[in-house]
């Protein structure tokens, strides 16, 4: 299947390239006069800052207040940022970036390719704690990104040069195909060094923050609300609209929908949609029901460090007796579909892959399931007990009842809930502290190593601990791997592997699911999920 252009550049020049970028305001449009929008996130998010960002709370935000080198169109294509233009060099062993003269701090100092060569050695140093240390050098390739987070090289090794203020030069291990689409995340935006050594950990507090995106940071009280307003000094300020945005943290999908009826808020955190108002939702508001296909999966994690999960048995037992169907159409129902592979269908340059237990029918899943439980020596008097850890989430808890009813069903199986808020959630699940655990993962990037590396065993978010060296040589193989086809019969590779080892239980591929309200425009449809404020405008209403 071939890439498309997109990722499969490897020694080309890249000039500035066409995308639909910061907002696009039809001739003719009535806008209305006050140009400020209210957004739900979802929840309270654990950091704000860039480098340490980790889930979708925290990346979102970051998007919104800095931009790297490259960044998102409203369709997900990865278009210039700071960097006005690229290069790659020595058959795409390296990739010079050139910056735009007038990238500007919203403080009014230049941006840098020293900023972004500070930011990304930050971001890999042991001292940061960063959760996406493992970024750089797992997903990107770049030169001893790997050793350095292993404790193996100072910071210092990492291959990002800058040349001069203007010039940033990355070096790779080895040449990767789709190492400009890695270069959109959250995590890789450039940081201001000297606010950052003036006052710490603090620098993310308003007043103190210096950003170099859309937005800057204004106000934020703690579980209520976080506003940004316009960063006068982006660099193309003139094509934003909005010009404030507040996002409000409601983990209550019930009480955002609320708040959203009563016009408290214009669009919903993605996945706002509570089920149980769905009927309502496509009687009275169906046209501000917002969905399409998702880069994401919804799956159940393993911990390979708790017994009984380090046998096989007992996971796929449980994997097999998920009524997917019933989960994915009933219980979410806004366009979620089952998901048997862990790398959702869509995504670019991936051919998915049939299992054979994919084929059977519930009834012959679900007695496999039983004989593996009972060849795993777990009986009446013996019955399999686990904690099932979820982030608090009224979707999430209905899922959880429904797991585990499912597996009760299939013989002598007790499972206590445990909900934590998302930042213990993400602390314990990062120190193993878990038997099974909620996961989901949403493309970084489009293409399917940005999925199948979650369960590489040095991959930094493989939090069940899964260690499988074949699985790793393949995933380390496609890296390299120049060719679209060849890639793609390596990853059906990796996903057989995970159906035969059963690491995880998939439970479905989301689909981006929002309220927005009928006079909020300017959005396309990106496959990870993203709506920047800078791209939207709110018609006269």
């Amino acid at each position: 299947m071939r890439m498309p252009q997109r990722l499969a550049l490897i020694t080309a020049a890249v000039a500035c390239l066409p995308g639909v970028f910061a907002t696009e305001v039809p001739p003719g449009t009535q806008l209305h006069p006050v140009q400020e929008i209210v957004r739900g996130n979802g929840t309270e998010p654990a950091t704000l800052d860039p480098n340490k960002a980790e889930g979708r709370p925290e990346s979102s935000l970051a998007l919104e207040m800095f931009e790297g080198l490259v960044s998102p169109d409203i369709n997900g294509n990865v278009v210039p940022g700071v960097a006005e233009k690229w290069e790659s060099l020595e058959g795409g062993r390296a990739w010079r970036f050139t910056l735009r003269s007038n990238a500007r701090w919203s403080d009014g100092s230049p941006v840098t390719a020293h900023d972004f060569e500070y930011a990304f050695k930050r971001m890999v140093d042991p001292k940061t704690a960063s959760q996406y240390a493992w970024y750089l050098g797992k997903a990107s390739n770049v030169k001893n990104g790997t050793a350095i987070v292993e404790g193996k090289l100072p910071p210092s090794e990492l291959g990002v040069k800058a040349l001069d203020d203007r010039h940033l030069l990355i070096t790779l291990e080895q040449p990767v195909a789709y190492l400009v689409a890695t270069l959109a995340h959250g995590s890789l935006m450039p940081v201001p060094r000297k606010v950052i050594e003036k006052y710490g950990d603090r620098w993310t507090e308003p007043g103190k923050m210096v950003s170099n995106g859309a937005y800057k940071l204004a106000e934020r009280v703690v579980n209520e609300r976080i506003v940004m307003v316009r960063n006068p000094m982006y660099w193309n300020n003139a094509k934003t609209v909005i010009d404030k945005v507040t996002f409000v943290p409601i983990v209550n999908q019930s009480a955002e929908y609320q708040r959203y009826r009563a016009n408290g808020l214009d669009m919903t955190a993605d996945g706002g949609v509570p089920p149980e108002q769905l009927k309502q939702i496509r009687r009275e508001i169906p046209n501000e029901l917002v969905t399409w296909p998702q880069l994401g999966t919804y799956f159940y994690a393993f911990n390979f460090r708790k017994k009984p999960f380090d046998d096989v048995r007992v996971r796929k037992a449980l994997s097999l007796a998920l009524q997917r169907e019933v989960i994915a159409e009933k219980l979410v129902g806004t366009g979620e579909t089952p998901a048997y592979s862990l790398t959702p269908p869509n995504a670019a340059g991936y051919v998915p892959v049939v299992h054979e237990w994919q084929r059977w029918t519930q009834a012959q899943r679900e007695n496999e399931a039983r004989r593996l439980l009972a060849e795993a020596g777990f009986t009446k008097t013996r019955p399999l007990r686990f904690e099932l850890l979820y982030n608090t989430n009224e979707n999430h808890k209905k899922i959880a009842l429904a797991a585990a009813w499912m597996w009760r069903r299939i013989g002598p199986v007790e499972v206590v809930l445990v909900n934590q808020e998302w930042k213990s959630f993400l602390d314990s699940r990062a120190r193993g502290e878990f038997e099974v655990c909620r996961y989901s993962w949403v493309a970084d990037y489009n293409e399917p190593s940005t999925m199948l590396d979650l369960f590489h065993s040095k991959h930094g978010s493989n939090d069940s601990k899964y260690n499988n060296p074949r699985y790793d040589a393949i995933m380390e193989q496609a890296k390299v791997t120049p060719d679209a086809s060849d890639r793609a019969r390596l990853y059906q590779d990796a996903e057989r592997i995970l159906a035969q080892d059963f690491p995880l239980a998939n439970v479905y591929h989301y689909s981006v699911r929002r309220l927005i309200k009928p006079w909020v425009k300017g959005y396309g449809r990106d496959p990870e999920g993203r709506i920047l404020t800078r791209d939207l405008y709110i018609l006269a209403h």
